[in-house]
């Protein structure tokens, strides 16, 4: 029996699906004499990271308004374009909230092969090439070929649900021989490899170097051996420094951070430049920033500030103070997801909280290393501030999962039982 992070992946105390906070029904009365429902109550760090997430939510909102105001006027489009784009992701993104947090995440266990199956799919769709493939359905945009329907949807994004349902699935069913590498280890490495070489051939490598993270992290949490990951990764790494040197456009953004070129009065490449500009944004910012709608550096001085660099916007418009806000929002959302990861019903659940929480959490604060020049230009946006509308919903709707995993159903009767208002005897 394999023995985690979570504890043991068999456990009797998990198998019946209960936990030490599910409420007894034993003594109700029968529901067939009084009305009676089913419903999820939330606990407090459920509640919590609602509250959390709709704050970031809508300060994404106003973020981007100012910060895609002026693309889009130099688009020939109305000054609130991105916003109203945005707005209609986050309608969607709403409802998918809705949805998840009222359904049983459980659930997800069932349908991990299906939607793995689907994003694959739509991985292989991005990277064929000949039509339609090429040119209507995953048509390129700025060198790479990561969009599908027009860019109206990124696959990517949903392969990272596919890896955080997925794994877990298959890390409660393996739990026999998952020390072992070959029946243990080795479909994880097939089918995730498989998402990761679709993602290096659009090309994205970071979105690669995401599953791959993802999928170690909920691997060592399920009980896999360290000896496995040090054989792994001493093969990984070699493959990784090749692909970057064989990468120009990759390759220029290592070099240029190594060499700190981003720091220096004129950076000579576009790459450090970009970087540059942002450090300028922030450091213009100082402590409470110049004030909504103020900054200069959304005025082209800092490519895509409405998306990958859109930190550098609310460190000079908010200063500090704003990104010091960012930092508190991620982490609260992050200790949050965490201990809701350590009180969910089933080992099953336990990871795929840890997996939800560990991605958004990750990618926050990878943008924001980019933003100050900590890492090299990675391209990952900002979970519920940047613009893009995929990964909107997508972080909506994980939020969902999170907050279902973080409450307990019970059961009410008579009055209770069709009065959302009211919280149920416990």
């Amino acid at each position: 029996m394999t023995v985690g992070v979570f504890g043991d992946l068999g456990s009797s105390d998990y198998a019946s699906g209960t936990s030490g906070r599910d409420v007894a029904r034993d003594a109700l009365p029968d529901p067939r004499t009084r009305g009676a429902r089913d419903r999820w109550r939330m606990t407090p760090e459920a509640r919590a990271l609602t509250v959390v997430s709709g704050v970031l939510a809508l300060i994404g909102l106003v973020v981007l308004f100012s910060a895609s105001a002026i693309t889009a006027m130099n688009e020939n489009s109305p000054p609130y374009a991105y916003f109203v784009r945005q707005a209609q992701g986050m309608l969607v993104g709403l409802v998918a909230f809705a949805v998840t947090a009222k359904l049983d995440a459980e659930r997800w266990q069932r349908w991990a092969w299906w939607i793995m199956g689907g994003s694959l799919l739509m991985m292989l769709a991005t990277v064929l090439p000949f039509p339609p493939f090429d040119t209507i359905i995953a048509p390129e945009r700025g060198g790479s070929r990561r969009f599908l329907l027009g860019g109206s949807l990124q696959p990517a994004e949903f392969a990272k649900l596919a890896v955080i349902v997925w794994t877990p699935m298959m890390l409660v069913r393996k739990a026999p021989v998952l020390r072992r590498l070959g029946k243990g280890l080795g479909p994880f490495l097939v089918v995730i490899g498989l998402l990761s070489l679709f993602a290096m051939l659009q090309p994205d490598l970071s979105m690669a170097m995401t599953f791959c993270v993802l999928m170690a992290v909920l691997l060592f949490a399920g009980g896999a051996r360290t000896a496995h990951f040090v054989f792994l990764a001493l093969l990984a790494i070699p493959l990784l420094v090749q692909k970057v040197e064989d990468t120009p456009y990759l390759k220029r953004r290592v070099d240029s951070w190594l060499a700190g070129e981003a720091k220096t009065e004129k950076p000579a490449s576009s790459v450090a430049d970009q970087q540059n500009q942002s450090l300028v944004a922030i450091g213009s910012g100082q402590l409470f920033g110049v004030g909504f709608g103020e900054g200069q550096q959304q005025r082209g001085w800092v490519p895509l500030a409405y998306n990958d660099f859109i930190a550098s916007v609310v460190g000079e418009e908010f200063g500090f103070v704003g990104i010091v806000s960012l930092v508190v929002a991620f982490a609260a959302y992050g200790w949050l997801g965490f201990r809701i990861s350590r009180q969910a019903r089933t080992p099953y659940l336990s990871l795929v909280a840890l997996g939800l929480t560990y991605i958004t959490v990750l990618t926050a604060f990878v943008h924001l290393g980019v933003a100050m020049d900590l890492l090299p230009n990675t391209g990952l946006t900002l979970p519920f501030i940047s613009f893009g509308r995929s990964n909107l919903v997508l972080t909506m709707l994980m939020t969902g999962i999170l907050v279902n995993i973080g409450s307990t159903r019970e059961r009410t009767y008579g009055v209770d039982a069709t009065d959302p208002f009211v919280a149920g005897s416990a």
